[in-house]
Formats: structure tokens, sequence, C-alpha cells
């Protein structure tokens, strides 16, 4: 008698039902592809084929959500600060996100609440608000954010998601006056910044004291998102995953801030953020003390070239290598339930085609997007990245022999005599999830 097979393509409805109900989102930030597009930039796919429109491009490719940053006023950076990406202003998003939505995909918007970049270090207020008190900055902000979301909903790109604030695990709008000790480690941080040609601002960074002020500040944004936006889900983003006891720390502090979703951010090479092994630890205890919240990875990259930082990854600088590091990325945050967002940082980043001395976008090249400088070619790890929601349209009935109870087999349908790594699995029938 011919063995048995056992049919599972129910199996896989069930899990693409589940996955209906509870979606996931991948994609990148791609804050400065209209720059790129102005400059002449070429965008090929992996073939060498010209792309002539991105995001169609990306949709194809498994993508279903754009990130993009907003500044407040972009014109006050510094020249350094515009030649690294600085120049998103209300007009540019409100275009870039009309587009993005037009597109079919969803839209996260980003708000830097400076007028340059915002980042634990560097939360410096925007020029405009440097004279208000604290009252007058929670009313400030307020508004701000009403106010960018009405014109962006009036322009036909209401986000879906939106960040209120940009790593702000130091907190947010440092001016003159907050002179604080770092509450993590009590050792007093000071940084200079330049506001502009002529100006200088010092502070200290975060402590006890500052935090009824930083969760007003948010409290007042967030109103903002939910009266504008209540269909939108909000995001916490903070980028302590290599320290899972501050990160921990911040988000039980904010316990009383109205929010949806824990956003990380994750860099291979950053010697803090540690490797795949921390950022699992930190996932595991962000879903056991926040059970309430999903989890995404807002800001991710590798490089496939040149090496982005002194520390190693442990991933060659080749095509493969970034590749390979988000396939175990993937397979890594697949094994945590409440992760249920993936974006890579700086997707767009593409020098080919332009003239370096004269149509230049940035002043450096950045060698940890999905394209490559050089030949404008789309890398492998873009099509890598379609993996984390799972694409439908691949999808094939499996047979499995229903004698073959020991093995195990990947949802693509691969046979594995035990899990090679955390992920989805079908084993005896049914669906189990290796951690």
């Amino acid at each position: 008698m011919k063995p048995k097979r056992l049919l599972i393509a129910m199996l896989l409805a069930t899990a693409l039902q589940v996955s209906a109900q509870e979606p996931l989102f991948v994609g990148g930030d791609i804050s400065l592809l209209p720059t790129y597009e102005a400059h002449g930039a070429n965008y090929m796919d992996q073939d060498g084929q010209k792309i002539t429109d991105l995001l169609s491009f990306l949709k194809a490719q498994g993508m279903n959500t754009m990130r993009v940053r907003l500044f407040v006023d972009p014109n006050n950076a510094t020249q350094a600060e515009k030649g690294q990406g600085v120049c998103q202003n209300l007009d540019y998003v409100k275009a870039l996100g009309k587009r993005i939505k037009e597109a079919g995909l969803s839209l996260m918007l980003d708000f830097h609440y400076s007028d340059t970049w915002a980042d634990p270090a560097k939360q410096w207020t925007p020029k405009a608000w440097l004279n208000l008190t604290d009252d007058q900055l929670y009313t400030q902000i307020y508004e701000y954010t009403k106010d960018c979301l009405r014109q962006m909903v009036e322009a036909g790109a209401t986000p879906d998601f939106i960040q209120t604030g940009n790593e702000i695990s130091y907190g947010m709008l440092y001016g003159e006056g907050i002179i604080v000790k770092d509450v993590y480690t009590a050792n007093e941080k000071r940084t200079d910044y330049e506001v502009n040609s002529n100006t200088y601002k010092k502070c200290y960074v975060n402590s006890d004291a500052n935090w009824p002020r930083f969760i007003k500040l948010l409290q007042q944004a967030i109103l903002a998102c939910r009266e504008v936006c209540p269909d939108g889900k909000v995001i916490i983003h903070t980028e302590r995953v290599g320290q899972p006891a501050v990160m921990t720390a911040i988000y039980n502090k904010l316990k009383t801030v109205d929010y949806d979703i824990i956003g990380l951010s994750y860099y291979p090479y950053f010697q803090d953020h540690g490797n795949l092994s921390v950022l699992s630890n930190s996932l595991s205890q962000l879903e056991s003390q926040f059970p309430d919240k999903k989890i995404m990875v807002v800001e991710t990259g590798c490089g496939y070239h040149w090496q982005m930082n002194d520390t190693d990854t442990g991933y060659p600088l080749t095509y493969e290598g970034q590749q390979q590091f988000t396939a175990d990325l993937i397979s890594t945050l697949k094994a945590h339930q409440h992760v249920n967002g993936l974006f890579w940082w700086f997707l767009e980043a593409n020098e080919y085609g332009l003239d370096w001395a004269t149509k230049r976008v940035t002043d450096y090249w950045h060698n940890a997007g999905l394209f490559d400088n050089e030949t404008g070619c789309a890398l492998p790890a873009l099509y890598e990245l379609k993996t984390f929601v799972g694409n439908s349209a691949g999808l094939k009935p499996l047979f499995i022999d229903s004698r073959d109870s020991d093995a195990w087999y990947t949802i693509e349908g691969v046979r594995h005599a035990s899990p090679t790594k955390p992920g989805l699995y079908i084993h005896n029938g049914r669906k189990v999830v290796i951690r």
C-alpha cells in the first residue's frame, strides 16, 4: 500500500488567516528617495534592469510599509547635517507620504521633534521653540503634531503608524535649563551642539527629575495623534536593545503613556547593540513584561561593502553576508510572537548615476542600503526581506508523509531531522514555533 500523505493546505490556510487578523509589516525608511530621484539616481533590479517606479517595485518584492522622517525646520540644520540627509520638512513629507499611500503601501511617520537629527544624545529643541517654557512646550508639541497630522490627512497621506519622537531613551526637547544627571549611569554627560553658526547650548541628559516633563510631552503629542488619526498606531522608539534592564526600565516608566507599539533600533555594527542573541533576549523580556504591546524593529541595517563601524558584525562585507544577516534577523524576529514589524534604515541609498562633484545627495556613501552604490542594482537582502511577512503568492500546498512523525518541516516544506534555527515549523501535523 502506498504511504498515505497528509495534505496540510488547511493548516497553511489557518496560518494565513491568523496573518490576516494580525498582519506583519515590512519595509524601510526611504526619506531621501525624492532627493535621489531629483538628482538622477538610477535604480536597477538584481538583473540590471532599470526600475521606473521604485515604490511599485518595492511593493512587488513583498514590502507593505514605508517610513519617512519629519523635521520641524531643517533649514536650521548645520551644513554637515544637511550633508547627512537632513531636509525633510512638512511639504516634502506630505508629497512623499501621498506617493506612498497611492502606491498601496502603509505609511510610518517618524517625528523628529527637532530641526535636525534626534537620537539619544541629540534631542535639540527646534530653534523656534527655544524660548518657550515647559508649559508652553506642552502646548506647542500638541499644536505642532496636530497641525502636521491634519495637513498630512488633507494631502492624502494619512499615517498608519506614528513615532512620537525618534530614539528617545533620554527624553526629548533638550534646551537651556536641563542640566541633570544620566539616571542610568549617574554620570554627568554634557554635549555641545550647534543651533546655527553662532549659537551654542549645553545640557546634561535625563534624570528622575526630568521624567514628568518627558512623559507630559509624550502625552501631549499622542493626544494630537489620537484626535487626528484615531486609527493610527503610536510607536515609542528607543535603541537600548543591548541594555535590556535599561530598556525595560524606560518602558516601565512610560506605563502611564497611551501608546501601542514598542519601536526598537538594532544595528549589528554598533557594539552596544550586541549580536542577535542579545536582541532575542531583549525581545523576550519585552514580551514578558509588556504583553499588551506589539514590537517593531523600526531601524536596522548591515553593510555589504565597507565596514560601517569598528565592530565586526560576524557577517562578511559582501552581498551574501548582508543577505545572511537579514535571514538570521528575520528568523530571530519570527521566533517572537509579539514582533510585527521590520524596517531597513536608508533602504534607498544609491549614488549610481550621480555626478559626485555636483549632484551628490549626501556627503558620504552609505554602504548599508539595499542598492549597490556602484551599480545601482538591488541587493539580495532586499529580496530576502519579504520572508518576514511570508510571501503568500509563492506558497504551495505541502504534502508531508504522515508516517514521518519525527521529521520537522519548515513552512516552505524543507524537511529536517530537527529544527536547525528559530522559526515556524510543522511537526506531527501541528505548527510549532522554535525560539
